[in-house]
């Protein structure tokens, strides 16, 4: 049994806004060292899965320079490895408009005989998730697809998909767009699928112009009877960074040692290894409750903060509840307030800026505020 791992880089990019505006939505930094698609490619790297394909469209320069050979996942190999499916290696023009369509362009890397099962996999939900087990589900439990999911209970916001399931883990009714009740389970943009039947299901979607993979694939074909489907109940830390509310506040999120430890804790996530000297910290300047990754100058205030690489906060600056990306200058005397600062900002002596959880500010890349 061998299995091959898809991974989406851009299905949506849309939805967080200016943060994604020259990125994929994989290589969004997050939590002060990492990449959105660090946690998947490490999920599937420690699960054993050595043959990868990256479906990107656009933007993905900074993706690739942040992958390399991808040898800081373990996956430079010499018959496998991780392979970036761009577009024009599928002659594809336009903007993908679903999943099904995504998958279509990258037919070719997947009907692969060498492999019996298909990991398809979102960037935007961020755990710590061993595959193997939900492999030995999938195959034990007959279904077709195993949808990889959690629980939510309380949880009221709408979620791309809800499955409910009986006792045994064969999902009985699939939602859309929907809340999630107390018996729900929410899936996590992870599948499971034997390969034949993935390549299968593409072509005929491709024939009749369908390009929503849960919409037009897994709940047209289940309700249908043509498919069955399980759940895979995953009970550790889950993260959706669905928009830059949830993406503010999962990083706020990794300020609690639990969070921290349920989705550090049990595997490694890899990340592109960057040799930076350790922060310096004056003696006037303050820390608190903060994460801050190495190479920082630290001369004003920092609470309740997340701070990439290479970060300088001057003297008199304060900051709090803010996410600070790689390269950014905070000048002298500068308050800062529920700010989102993208990559190399240059915030100027004595600036004001002040957000809120649910609407933070976002200084784009390379900006002088």
């Amino acid at each position: 049994m061998k299995l091959m791992g898809i991974i989406f880089s851009n299905i949506y990019d849309s939805t967080l806004g200016e943060l994604t505006n020259h990125r994929t939505v994989a290589s969004l930094p997050f939590g002060g060292r990492y990449r959105q698609i660090d946690f998947v490619l490490s999920n599937m790297s420690n699960s054993g899965i050595y043959n990868v394909g990256l479906i990107t469209k656009y933007n993905y320069r900074s993706l690739m320079d942040h992958l390399g050979s991808a040898a800081d996942w373990d996956l430079r190999r010499k018959n496998e490895g991780l392979v970036i499916l761009p577009p024009f290696a599928s002659g594809h023009t336009g903007v993908y408009k679903g999943k099904l369509e995504a998958l279509y362009s990258a037919v070719s890397f997947i009907d692969n005989p060498l492999y019996d099962y298909v990991v398809v996999c979102d960037s935007t939900v961020l755990c710590n998730l061993d595959f193997r087990p939900a492999i030995e589900n999938h195959i034990k439990s007959g279904a077709d697809v195993t949808v990889i999911s959690n629980r939510e209970p309380g949880n009221t916001k709408k979620h791309p998909l809800i499955v409910y399931a009986d006792k045994k883990g064969r999902a009985q009714t699939l939602l859309l767009d929907s809340p999630a009740e107390e018996n729900a389970y929410v899936g996590m943009g992870m599948f499971i699928i034997k390969r034949e039947l993935l390549v299968a299901a593409l072509e005929e979607s491709h024939a009749k112009g369908q390009v929503h993979f849960e919409k037009d694939y897994l709940q047209k074909y289940f309700n249908d009877g043509k498919l069955k489907i399980s759940v895979y109940e995953f009970k550790g830390t889950v993260l959706r960074n669905e928009n830059i509310k949830s993406y503010y506040a999962n990083n706020m999120a990794l300020l609690q040692e639990k969070i921290r430890s349920g989705l550090f804790g049990k595997n490694p996530i890899y990340t592109k290894v960057r040799d930076e000297m350790p922060s310096f910290y004056s003696e006037n300047s303050v820390v608190s409750n903060s994460l801050l990754a190495d190479g920082c100058d630290l001369y004003g205030e920092v609470y309740d903060s997340i701070l990439f690489r290479d970060v300088t906060v001057n003297e008199g600056a304060v900051i709090k509840g803010c996410i600070v990306m790689q390269g950014t200058r905070i000048g002298k005397n500068a308050k800062l307030e529920c700010v989102i600062l993208d990559k190399n900002v240059t915030v100027t002596e004595g600036a004001e800026l002040k957000g809120t959880p649910e609407h933070p500010v976002i200084v784009k890349k390379g900006e002088t505020v």
